[in-house]
């Protein structure tokens, strides 16, 4: 009877410490033990997160955010038997790294610390998932940022999808451009609002060559361009409109296919970036991702 106060306790206590315990940020299995480092390179920061394996976080162009942190980045498989595993995606199971190499001004850092400076960064992030395995190159130079992405697997999988190259640009961003090489003057553009009858829309949802967005309270454009892609599992871009959360970029590839046993699969991507008035950005965006047609 006089022991029910101190059990009660006791199991608050408990419940306490098992909430504690759940709000604890996911520590991957490699990596340093730092919850997040930034890199500034020229007018390029990149913020990196622990608690989603290493992968980009956030991307400012001249101190300013362009993308949000409240969403994943990277590669992420979906599975028609579990749903998605990679980067932030840890709500089925995490993908291991296998090794994870910084290299500031094409030194290896040994002990990367929360924040780095230099002309140029990269990172080399290899990882398996399930059958899969990845490797992510994620670089920082001439004020651009570039993505590699290399697929390997030995057996043939079945996948609802796969998506490269997530950017989560900021809720703010305001309209799109996106276009083809062999039809420069047929381009896809449109605004990117809040109304409630586009919210969760999908926009683009198309092969193209490159794609841009315009961020208006910064006055700032981006402009990424697919520089190489393999010719199987086919790949489409797409802009997921998420009101107050994201406009989101994916690169979306073998949807509702099976990857074949022995595929080798390499994807990049460079993403530049400028500043321009809202009458002049969608001139400036196709001069700029001309430009980048020569990008290496």
């Amino acid at each position: 009877m006089f022991d029910s106060p101190r059990i009660s306790w006791m199991a608050l206590g408990l419940v306490l410490t098992g909430l504690a315990a759940a709000k604890e940020p996911f520590k991957p299995n490699l990596g340093p033990d730092l919850p997040r480092i930034t890199v500034t390179c020229g007018d390029v920061t990149l913020l990196l997160r622990q608690a989603t394996q290493w992968t980009p976080g956030r991307i400012d162009f001249r101190g300013k955010a362009m993308t949000t942190e409240s969403s994943a980045y990277g590669t992420v498989f979906s599975f028609p038997d579990v749903g998605f595993i990679g980067t932030a995606h840890l709500e089925n199971e995490p993908e291991k790294l296998q090794s994870l190499d910084f290299f500031l001004d094409d030194k290896r850092v040994e002990a990367p610390a929360a924040e780095l400076k230099g002309d140029t960064f990269r990172l080399e992030r290899k990882s398996r998932i399930r059958a899969f395995e990845l490797i992510n190159v994620t670089e920082i130079k001439d004020h651009r940022l570039h993505e590699t992405t290399t697929v390997h697997t030995a057996e043939a999988v079945p996948l609802k999808l796969v998506y490269h190259f997530m950017h989560a640009w900021r809720p703010t961003v305001s309209a799109f451009l996106a276009g083809n090489d062999a039809m420069p003057e047929n381009t896809i553009s449109g605004p990117l609002r809040d109304d409630k009858e586009v919210a969760r829309k999908f926009y683009i949802n198309q092969p193209v060559d490159w794609m841009a967005v315009y961020e208006p309270q910064s006055g700032q454009f981006a402009v990424s361009r697919l520089l190489q892609a393999p010719e199987l599992g086919g790949h489409i871009a797409t802009i997921w409109n998420v009101p107050g959360t994201y406009r989101k970029f994916y690169l979306k590839c073998f949807e509702g296919k099976t990857v074949p046993a022995g595929f080798t699969g390499t994807w990049r991507m460079v993403t530049a970036f400028g500043s321009a008035t809202p009458e002049t950005w969608e001139a400036q965006a196709r001069t700029l991702a001309s430009a980048l047609k020569n990008e290496r």
